[in-house]
């Protein structure tokens, strides 16, 4: 028996068998770290390689080309934001719009056939000292209906601005002077007064004079002019009448037949000029 009991009955542990075990394989060794010699030397391989850029003319070339393109198309999408004002007009305030402007381009057109004309006749006239006689009066009478020192009388419209609270500035009033001229008005009448190239407006709302007169609301406009440029001019969007209605005024526009301007201004004298013979 492998078991033996002793004296006090236990048994006491066998005998352990002897015998070789087998070896144990040794564990694998890491492999050891690379060099700092090694380390170092590879970043620097690196940092050579980037470091300084080497870049073609090619390259260049081409890195040029994309940065002026990239800058026109900055510059062409900044100039249609700020031409975004008609983004959101209505079709028919475009259309309004388009139709004003080649009014004005008929009216220049039409400017230029008449010159044009007049130097015809000029050339070929018979008695040119009699025709030249002839237009320097006509030249004579535009230029009186001009400087306001001559009546006329032709079709337009009567342009009247109510203001009951007094908002209207001088300022409007001037722009809507330069809005009719620009459409092609002949002769301008405020309230009785003839407007001509020195007008100004000064004074408050409520309180405004026309070159030196006090007018009072409301303020009637008689112009004189083609009817179909004139009245579109003052409705366009953002025009005349769209800005007196922001300021609680009221603007209204009849077309007429016959408008009669007879406010005169006095011919005056040049101090200092002197017309030079051609």
């Amino acid at each position: 028996m492998n078991d033996e009991q002793n004296p006090r009955g236990e048994r006491s542990p066998g005998r352990k068998l002897t015998g070789a075990l087998p070896a144990e394989a040794p564990a694998a060794e890491p492999p050891p770290p690379p060099a700092p010699s090694e380390e170092i030397s590879g970043r620097q391989r690196l940092l050579a390689g980037l470091w300084p850029p080497r870049v073609s003319r090619a390259q260049l070339v081409v890195a040029l080309l994309l940065f002026v393109l990239g800058l026109g198309l900055a510059i062409q999408v900044r100039s249609n934001s700020d031409n975004s004002a008609l983004r959101g007009a209505r079709q028919e305030d475009l259309v309004r719009i388009l139709d004003e402007l080649d009014n004005r381009t008929q009216r220049l057109e039409d400017e230029k056939q008449r010159l044009d004309d007049q130097r015809t006749e000029l050339e070929n006239s018979s008695d040119q000292a009699e025709e030249a006689r002839k237009q320097t009066l006509e030249k004579e009478r535009q230029l009186g209906i001009l400087a306001g020192t001559v009546a006329a009388h032709g079709p337009g419209i009567t342009l009247t601005i109510s203001d009951p609270s007094g908002a209207v500035e001088a300022d409007m009033l001037l722009d809507t002077v330069q809005e009719l001229r620009a459409a092609g008005a002949e002769a301008i009448e405020v309230n009785g007064v003839r407007v001509v190239a020195g007008t100004y407006f000064s004074g408050d709302g409520g309180e405004l004079r026309v070159d030196g007169r006090k007018i009072e609301a409301p303020y009637a406009f008689e112009v004189i002019g083609k009817p179909q440029d004139l009245e579109p001019a003052l409705n366009i969007p953002g025009g005349v009448v769209q800005t007196l209605m922001g300021e609680q005024a009221t603007a209204e526009v009849v077309r007429a037949d016959d408008i009669v301007v007879d406010a005169l201004r006095p011919a005056k004298q040049p101090d200092y000029a002197r017309s030079s013979p051609q």
